[in-house]
């Protein structure tokens, strides 16, 4: 048990299993399992997406029905609550309203997100509320979230369950600010983060800048690595909020993520085709024959099978592949991509698919239930990245004993070291410039180690014996939920956690 048991409500506007597009579906389904078991007493607060999650199947329970919800002075809105359990003593809170999160068959896309989620931040606010739930820290998961930390200090600040709580701002990914892009929002309707939030009929409310507010008033703010703390202080991926992050730079830090080991483990994972760990690699070429098979590619385990699980899109690098797909496949490989996104993005896939039908295929829509398929039956996985925040893809591959080939950027710096044949260090690829030309540097030195049998199994064994569970990164959060505690009782001195022992 903990010195202290902290109370701890996570927000997040997806959770895996029951909804998830990316990284922090998992990340808000493991750290709080992690801290859980480190002995903290953890709630979880999600949306009820009605055409995504349902009720019966995950046994949800009704626990508080056609609660009012005043938003402001004048709006008031109605909602349900439902219970699940993440794990044994571990509640997510599930927050219904079937107008704005039943409408859909995705999680996101409409054209009022900023009304969806200042209905969801409000009504978890007034949940915690309702379950007495005397919260020690609120820790928020990107913009949907933002604004719990701006009406903690501003209308809930005078709440009596709430009132000693200490908010945590987490940046998955800068890029997303708001429920519109906030670099095509005029300059005369820039939001500068302190003015009252318009009502929800207001045309104005989209414009407010979610994730600005939550860095000017969270009591903590950090991202999921240290490499991409520093870079979002930069004018270059700072994405037009360097500055004020800049100005909280001793309330800023950074912990990489990490992955459930339980649930990502080649195993035991009834996902797969054939289990393994790293003293059964031989099992993997299994694996990647059924991979292959199922991806209508030659079967053939001495072709190395390059993979992708990913959301298609710019910031991961797709401008950069597709300049050197062509030379690529001049070489005796195979390419699989799994993920959904842009659709531009998809399409130039598909005519590469129609060019190179026995070397390359995609599954164009994430599959939760398939991806572990990718990375236990693939070679290597591939993350050529503009920006990667930390990413959880190339952990999991590396559990999986697919190597990463990624470029030197956010958290793949802090988790990817550059293999040296003459050394025998490192458990990747790695690439700094954003440059085609480097990026096929890359693939080509992966593709001459492969070649040398005895090298590739050492480097496989090397990657899956890799720590990159949550244990670790969960107690940095409990250390900088601690800091918050102290800084307010005027105590915090905002110092970096690497000095904390």
């Amino acid at each position: 048990m903990p010195a202290k048991r902290l109370k701890i409500v996570s927000i997040s506007s997806e959770v895996a299993p029951y909804s998830k597009t990316g990284g922090l579906g998992d990340v808000a389904r493991s750290l709080p399992k992690a801290l859980k078991r480190l002995g903290h007493n953890v709630i979880c607060i999600t949306p009820l997406y009605g055409q995504v999650i349902d009720k019966k199947k995950n046994d949800l329970k009704l626990i508080y029905e056609n609660i009012k919800v005043y938003l402001n002075s004048k709006d008031a809105i109605r909602v349900n609550y439902w219970k699940g359990y993440s794990m044994k003593g571990l509640p997510i809170y599930f927050i219904e309203n079937k107008k704005y999160f039943s409408k859909r068959k995705t999680l996101y896309g409409s054209t009022h997100e900023n009304v969806r989620f200042l209905i969801f931040d409000v009504a978890a606010l007034k949940l915690i509320s309702l379950l007495k739930f005397e919260a020690d820290i609120v820790h928020c998961h990107d913009w949907q979230t933002g604004l719990i930390p701006f009406y903690l200090k501003t209308q809930f600040r005078y709440s009596h369950t709430l009132r000693k709580a200490k908010t945590i701002f987490t940046i998955h990914n800068l890029i997303f600010q708001m429920g519109v892009n906030w670099w095509e929002v005029p300059p005369k309707k820039k939001d500068y983060g302190r003015k009252r939030i318009p009502h929800i009929t207001d045309p104005e409310l989209e414009y407010i800048n979610f994730a600005k507010r939550a860095i000017l008033s969270a009591d903590i703010i950090n991202t999921v690595s240290e490499q991409h703390k520093e870079e979002l202080m930069t004018k270059k991926y700072g994405q037009d909020l360097d500055r004020i992050l800049r100005n909280r730079e001793e309330r800023l830090f950074g912990i990489v993520n990490g992955i459930d080991f339980k649930e990502f483990n080649p195993i035991n994972d009834l996902g797969i085709h054939k289990n393994y760990d790293y003293q059964k690699i031989h099992r993997k070429k299994l694996n990647k024959k059924y991979l292959q098979k199922k991806f209508s590619l030659p079967q053939d385990e001495k072709i190395p099978v390059i993979g992708m699980v990913t959301r298609i899109a710019e910031q991961k690098g797709f401008d950069l592949l597709f300049d050197a797909l062509d030379a690529i496949m001049n070489f005796n490989v195979q390419l699989i991509i799994m993920g959904g996104g842009d659709k531009n993005y998809v399409n130039r896939i598909k005519s590469f698919i129609k060019k190179y039908p026995k070397k390359i295929n995609a599954h164009l829509k994430f599959n939760t239930k398939d991806a572990t398929k990718v990375y236990a039956g693939s070679d290597m996985f591939l993350m050529p990245s503009r920006i990667e925040p930390c990413g959880v893809t190339q952990l999991i591959a590396m559990r999986y004993g697919s190597i990463p080939i990624a470029r030197h950027i956010g958290g793949l710096i802090d988790t990817i070291t550059d293999f040296n044949p003459g050394t025998k260090k490192g458990n990747g690829f790695i690439f700094n410039k954003y440059d085609s030309r480097e990026l096929l540097i890359a693939i080509t030195r992966a593709l001459e180690n492969y070649k040398h049998k005895y090298v590739w199994r050492n480097l496989i064994t090397r990657a899956m014996k890799e720590s990159n569970s949550w244990e670790i990164p969960a107690k940095k959060y409990v250390a900088l939920y601690k800091k918050a505690l102290n800084i307010k009782n005027g105590n915090g001195n905002g110092k970096s956690l690497k000095n904390k022992k």
